[in-house]
């Protein structure tokens, strides 16, 4: 138990405990130190370790490295509080738990079966979901791709007149960007388009859709989109940039 012993004044210079190690029998805390003259007063917090009668001055040292052989004595007696013949407990010690049984199998069991529940509640949903879901539409990967469906429905005479118009420009504008004729007029231009041997069958098809009632002819939709095959599918956006 700690003791509190205040106001002492050893002579000289200033004191500090003595590091701790395993051999160290008292244990000394300085809780408050004062000048005093040519010397300090101390009060000291003080506990032993063993039974015995001791020096305190054992366990301190100059903090400026002198000597301390002019420091009188100051006897602290240890006494022991426990009977005659008291065992002393038990070190501890630590063995492994088995690796199957007890608490960590019961918790392996109950991981195992809160994933077996997941999985039953997510699973089921996923393929429900997955069986409902629309079929993908896969992306276009050409100009072709994205011009495949508008041709198919000009070709029914379902694709509206303003789509059609709409559909002219755009291919117009693409076509005077790649073979540089920005500089004629649309007329001229047009006029180019018709005789090119790329440009030619789907514009020239596009005019007739817009200024020529549907009639009979059969139409090569592939033999159209030959030209767009290998063309990316936003050709048309960055003609109109």
């Amino acid at each position: 138990m700690p003791v509190l012993i205040e106001q002492v004044v050893p002579p000289g210079s200033e004191l500090e405990p003595v590091a701790v190690t395993d051999k160290t029998l008292v244990v000394i805390r300085i809780d408050a130190i004062y000048p005093h003259g040519s010397a300090f007063r101390y009060d000291l917090v003080c506990y032993g370790l063993e039974p015995g009668e001791y020096n305190l001055c054992d366990f301190l040292k100059r903090k400026d490295g002198s000597s301390k052989d002019d420091l009188p004595p100051l006897p602290f007696l240890v006494e022991s509080r426990l009977p005659a013949g008291q065992i002393e407990p038990h070190g501890l010690s630590f063995a492994s738990l088995p690796w199957l049984g007890g608490y960590r199998l019961l918790m392996i069991l109950a991981g195992v079966v809160w994933l077996a529940g997941l999985v039953w509640l997510v699973y089921p949903r996923r393929k429900k979901l997955a069986a409902d879901a629309p079929d993908a539409v896969a992306a276009p990967v050409s100009l072709a791709d994205r011009l495949r469906p508008l041709v198919i429905e000009a070709v029914a005479g379902r694709l509206a007149p303003a789509r059609l118009a709409e559909l002219e420009r755009a291919l117009v504008s693409y076509w005077r960007r790649r073979l540089n004729l920005e500089s004629l007029t649309p007329v001229e231009a047009l006029s180019q388009l018709r005789a090119h041997p790329e440009a030619s069958p789907l514009v020239t098809q596009l005019e007739n859709w817009l200024h020529r009632p549907a009639g009979d002819r059969p139409v090569d939709v592939a033999l159209l989109l030959e030209p767009y095959r290998n063309i990316a599918p936003d050709a048309l956006e960055e003609s109109a940039r």
